[in-house]
């Protein structure tokens, strides 16, 4: 749900996944690569990172994003604990009254031995969201981890969104607003696709609003995606 307060507009992205598929580790090379390189997205402030010893998030990690261009648009980030016993924490951060997600990036653990892991946090997604994905709620896919052996690939996944009614065909009026599914690696030193993935879901979550009134816009509702500024 957008925000405005002060003048200022406020978006709000959710990273979600299952637990240890990366989602505190893409925040944090996310925060550092806007930090340090001239993107259209810059942080402001620290990020807020709430996790146990082992690295874990306990309930939540947060920062805010300014966009460069619209100096009024900022986005604020979060990602939700995976674990199997955090779900009621995961409904507060997604679904908040008056403070309800704008756009998700799901995050997936790519290693093929977590593939069940990742189809049930799917599933937790798709019943939290009530029918609300793609038509209401721009949504991004990340095959993390993907520089390690026996992974998954984006056909792989798509089969899955395809089962879970997530993916549209031709001729669909949400055709084109299907999950763009990235192959990434979230640590600094090898990072791949970070920005990009995430400058995508901004993006579409501004057409959304503009464009759509909070939905996914119509071809007749949109003139060219390509010139909005996030």
């Amino acid at each position: 749900m957008v925000l405005y307060k002060d003048g200022k507009v406020y978006l709000k992205i959710v990273y979600w996944g299952m637990g240890g598929s990366g989602k505190t580790t893409i925040l944090k090379t996310l925060y550092q690569i806007t930090k340090e390189n001239k993107k259209e997205i810059v942080p402001i402030g620290d990020l807020q990172i709430i996790e146990k010893a082992s690295g874990a998030t306990l309930y939540f990690d947060r920062g805010l994003f300014q966009s460069t261009k619209q100096k009024k648009v900022y986005y604020r980030v979060y990602t939700v604990a995976g674990q199997k016993g955090f779900s009621p924490l995961r409904k507060k951060i997604f679904d908040k009254t008056k403070d309800q997600t704008d756009a998700v990036i799901l995050v997936v653990d790519s290693q093929t031995k977590f593939l069940e892991d990742n189809i049930e946090s799917l599933l937790e997604l798709k019943n939290m969201a009530r029918n609300r994905l793609i038509n209401e709620i721009p949504m991004i896919v990340m095959l993390n981890k993907q520089d390690l052996d026996n992974v998954i690939d984006e056909e792989d996944f798509k089969l899955i969104l395809r089962d879970e009614k997530l993916w549209f065909e031709p001729g669909n009026k949400l055709y084109k607003w299907n999950p763009l599914i990235y192959s990434s690696c979230a640590i600094f030193e090898r990072r791949k696709e970070i920005y990009r993935s995430f400058h995508e879901s901004a993006r579409r979550t501004v057409l959304y609003h503009i464009y759509g009134d909070g939905k996914a816009p119509s071809d007749e509702e949109i003139l060219d995606t390509s010139v909005v500024n996030i």
